[in-house]
């Protein structure tokens, strides 16, 4: 495979960012007197993981935690020698870990209220302050202080991801338990340098929650408007739908989707004037960058019309500052890169790589790209990146779908009382889809609308989308499908769970899968009409999805790596960068097949903005998605789907090969898309 020059800095920087351990406090001799003691008071122990934990254990012993005979000592009198002990040591770090879980949470959710919550009043300056607040921040600083973190590695070690890959096949349910218990506290990073950086990423997502375009304020350069009625589009999300669902045929189409791509441009470029955002009292001409007044404003001001100061590009590095002090903390892996690929990804960047590469290559394709051409009558532009001419609802005017959504949903609980028709509609039994219904909370967002789960059995599951004045309309409906499918796996790997530690999924693309799943169905869950299985206009859909967001996600790896080859860029600097980075992206997989060389496009994702590398999490969740659908399709009752899709996230948070093959007897591969879009092209 020829591996593009743009990735060879990504491979030099994981190599560099091998393991890198600091000095042991505790010497070899207590480390093995330490051994010795454990073994002779507890015979039957198993002597390679009592040594697994002492090792670790003294890896992750500081000064402060005493001198090598509190370390003997402690080490000595903690373990947990049989398995009845074992057993009921788990069960209280578990539960300890869950209310600590649950508990700040909800604490945190409460804070944030005013900035992600409509109907909570304006946010003050103090709701902005406090909503970056982080009541885990000094969790396991605290851990450690008292010993808790120490006994739980003592007796639940950590296993790394090759160990868990090769020794997961044979490990019972608990021992799968039992490792992922051994996970919990791995580093030691002060709660001090959490905090900073969770402040970091709350002030960067309060700003994109609150970037607006009012799209009935955009004029072309002959003045003309065509959005009539007031509408506030976020950055990039709702700009992006927008723009999809111009390709039904609605008035001017086409020019709105090329005054939306201007938009974007402005926007990633960093031209758009600072004065329009957010901001219905001016008048703006994307095309030409000329602001003048509202003649339907009855405020008249002297305006500064100067470019957005790099603001943009700000929070990113305000993000990367605070994770370079966490990496001082991290000689294991210091970077968030490597980190973001074998922590929480859990899948190295080279395969990944070589994943996203052979999607994007692939002749499919560039035949799906021929019949959108063909479809669309005209040359390709870059913006047809998002052509969303294939899904069954895209000869339906958005209007007439905005007209449905908004008279069955005037407000976000009416879409909460909802929910066990939608379930029963994908074949829950009644009484299940009550109880997922029950545990999940649907509120009216103040950004584009998110899933936050459930991270105790003693909470909801939150669901969150906007709700306009008039209800909710069609895009608001299709995130909050979205989001719904997070939270029924979110609560469905939680309170179906047999041990609290294997809650969740292997990585947050396999929650994007069930999202998209649901997503994929919210015209059946709208009108009740019945899908089992993919079409072909689906898979060319979900392929052309997995053509642009691979792209994207290539892009905002590479601007992590220039960062980290740049510690000292300004926001400036990285501007510059990622309109580069965009463009040789774009040249060297996008403009052979949608024309317009040096395009940046692929850089208006509002995740790089806000979410530190989570971009490569979707088409993680494409791919799972596609070898679920193509597993799910021997379902022959919506019901058989419905107990099926329920096993499946019932494995939790195994790593992502362990939990691939549990549910579809195979690893995650971009194979099957590919030979069933050939399969599709051929007829």
């Amino acid at each position: 495979m020829k591996y593009p020059i743009i990735f060879l800095g990504i491979a030099a920087l994981l190599t560099a960012c091998q393991p890198n351990h600091k000095q042991i406090m505790i010497s070899d001799t207590t480390i093995q007197a330490s051994i010795t003691a454990i073994t002779t008071a507890h015979p039957e122990a198993d002597v390679a993981l009592v040594t697994r934990g002492v090792e670790q254990v003294a890896t992750l012993w500081q000064e402060n935690d005493g001198s090598e005979v509190d370390f003997q000592d402690l080490v000595s009198r903690s373990y947990a020698g049989t398995c009845e002990e074992k057993q009921m040591l788990y069960k209280r770090l578990a539960y300890i870990i869950e209310q600590c879980n649950q508990s700040a949470d909800m604490l945190n959710n409460t804070l944030q209220e005013p900035t992600t919550l409509l109907g909570k009043g304006e946010p003050t300056q103090v709701d902005w302050i406090i909503s970056g607040y982080s009541p885990m921040a000094h969790f396991a600083e605290d851990m450690f202080a008292n010993k808790i973190a120490h006994i739980c590695v003592l007796n639940f070690p950590h296993y790394s991801l090759e160990e868990k890959n090769t020794l997961g096949k044979d490990w019972s349910r608990q021992e799968w338990a039992y490792a992922r218990l051994g996970d919990v506290f791995t580093d030691r990073v002060p709660g001090k340098v959490m905090a900073t950086y969770s402040q970091a990423l709350s002030e960067a997502e309060n700003y994109i929650a609150g970037y607006n375009i009012m799209m009935h304020c955009l004029r072309n350069e002959q003045d003309e408007q065509f959005w009539q009625e007031p509408m506030a589009l976020l950055s990039h999300w709702n700009l992006r739908d927008e723009l999809k669902s111009n390709y039904a045929t609605v008035p001017h189409a086409h020019e709105k989707q090329e005054m939306i791509y201007q938009v974007m441009l402005r926007i990633i470029r960093q031209e758009i004037p600072n004065c329009v955002v957010s901001n219905d009292k001016l008048l703006w001409c994307p095309t030409t960058n000329d602001v003048s007044g509202n003649p339907d404003s009855d405020i008249k001001l002297k305006v500064d019309i100067s470019r957005e100061p790099d603001t943009r590009y700000q929070q990113i590095i305000n993000i990367f500052h605070a994770l370079q002090a966490i990496d001082k903390h991290r000689p294991d892996a210091p970077s968030h890169v490597l980190r973001t690929f074998n922590e929480d990804l859990q899948i190295p960047f080279e395969e990944i790589e070589a994943l996203f590469t052979q999607l994007i290559q692939s002749d499919e394709v560039k035949q799906v790209a021929r019949i959108i051409r063909e479809r669309l009558g005209r040359d390709l532009r870059p913006y047809d990146i998002w052509y969303d001419g294939f899904k069954s609802r895209s000869n339906i005017s958005e209007d007439v779908l905005t007209a449905e959504t908004q008279k069955r949903y005037p407000d976000a609980k009416a879409f909460e009382k909802d929910m066990p028709r939608m379930l029963m509609e994908l074949g829950f039994a009644p009484e299940k889809a009550k109880e997922l219904a029950s545990h999940i909370v649907v509120e009216a967002a103040r950004g584009s609308g998110h899933a936050r789960p459930c991270v105790g059995r003693e909470q909801p599951a939150r669901l969150r989308t906007r709700v306009g004045a008039k209800g909710m309309d069609y895009k608001g409906y299709n995130i909050a499908v979205h989001e719904f499918g997070h939270n029924v796996e979110e609560v469905i790997s939680l309170y179906d769970m047999d041990y609290y530690t294997l809650a969740g999924i292997p990585n947050t693309g396999f929650t994007e899968a069930s999202a998209f799943l649901f997503q994929e169905r919210d015209l059946q869950l709208l009108r009740n009409t019945t899908q089992l299985s993919h079409n072909t206009e689906q898979l060319f859909d979900l392929i052309w999805g997995m053509y642009e967001i691979m792209g994207v996600s290539l892009v905002d790896i590479q601007m992590w790596k220039w960062l980290y080859d740049h510690p000292k860029a300004n926001a400036a600097d990285l501007r510059e960068a990622v309109i580069a980075i965009a463009s040789e992206v774009w040249n060297e997989y996008y403009a052979p097949v949608l024309g317009e060389k040096d395009s940046p496009l692929l850089a208006i994702y509002s995740h790089m903005v806000g979410y530190a590398l989570y971009l490569p999490a979707y088409p993680i969740g494409n791919l799972v998605q596609y070898q679920l659908e193509e597993h799910l399709a021997q379902c022959t009752t919506q019901a058989e789907w419905a107990k099926e899709y329920t096993r499946i996230y019932q494995q939790g948070c195994l790593t992502p090969d362990a939990w691939m093959r549990g549910a579809v007897g195979k690893p995650m591969s971009v194979e099957p898309i590919l030979t069933a879009v050939r399969e599709a092209l051929n007829q």
